[in-house]
């Protein structure tokens, strides 16, 4: 057996087509006198199949049904008057509004493809600013500058690291002894990742750096010479990387040319 995905967005989509063209497109089943239109329930059927639901005689007589129970609820709806209600209004104009710019946005990209040429020339732009070497390190992050300091001074007498390293306010490093994946410095916020690149291994920062996140002590375990993952295996985030950044460049490019009063 399969489910049936959530379509909210279809139970609106009548409103996207005017009643002449509900008119004249193949009516699909009617329910009370009133048609289901084959246009629905082709767009119904391609989600599923999209999502993966196999093209089968049961998935179509459970779209049909559903299709069914959703038009008797929507005819009750209307009976009652909530079609008319104005937030209930105002959530079907929201809903209207998502699947024509889900339309929109997929003829977009569809018509304006990232070539390998700038996913090359992304990749090669990010390894550069990833640097030739990444660093193993461990951190205390507290809220008080104070506290970071009587941290280093605990570390000047001898105390561990890793012991001093449970008062983090870091819930993923605390209990591992402050310990941080290997990483390249832009993968910190500036000042953390600045502060690596001036460490040796072993050492740790005789004043606190100070982030958006609070205080930190540092100290760098190892440091090895990065090498970026090839370009093919990076190559769909890059894609959608790019493609996010084109959206929002259109977005951005719409937002000045309107006219908003």
């Amino acid at each position: 057996m399969f489910k049936l995905s959530s379509l909210a967005a279809l139970l609106v989509a009548g409103s996207l087509i005017s009643a002449p063209a509900f008119a004249q497109s193949k009516a699909f089943a009617t329910v009370n006198g009133k048609a289901i239109p084959q246009t629905v329930y082709d767009a119904f059927l391609n989600e599923q199949k999209a999502q993966g639901a196999p093209d089968t005689p049961e998935l179509k007589n459970a779209i049909k049904e559903e299709l069914i129970r959703r038009e008797l609820l929507s005819q009750e709806a209307a009976k009652k008057g909530l079609d008319k209600n104005p937030e209930v209004r105002g959530q079907m104009e929201l809903a209207r509004q998502a699947v024509l710019i889900r339309a929109f946005m997929g003829d977009y990209v569809r018509s304006h493809p990232v070539g390998d040429a700038q996913l090359k020339a992304d990749y090669e732009q990010l390894k550069k600013s990833l640097g030739g070497t990444e660093y193993k390190a461990r951190h205390i992050l507290v809220e008080k500058e104070d506290d970071a300091k009587a941290i280093i001074a605990k570390l000047e007498k001898g105390d561990k690291f890793a012991a001093l390293a449970k008062q983090s306010m870091d819930p993923g490093s605390k209990d591992k002894g402050g310990e941080l994946e290997w990483s390249a410095p832009t993968a910190y916020v500036k000042p953390f990742g600045d502060t690596l690149t001036t460490l040796k291994k072993g050492e740790y920062t005789k004043t606190p750096v100070k982030t958006d996140f609070g205080f930190h002590v540092i100290q760098l375990d190892d440091s090895r010479p990065l090498t970026p993952p090839p370009f093919e295996q990076v190559k769909p985030q890059l894609q959608q990387r790019a493609t996010q950044m084109q959206v929002e460049k259109l977005i951005k490019d719409l937002r000045s040319q309107a006219k908003v009063n």
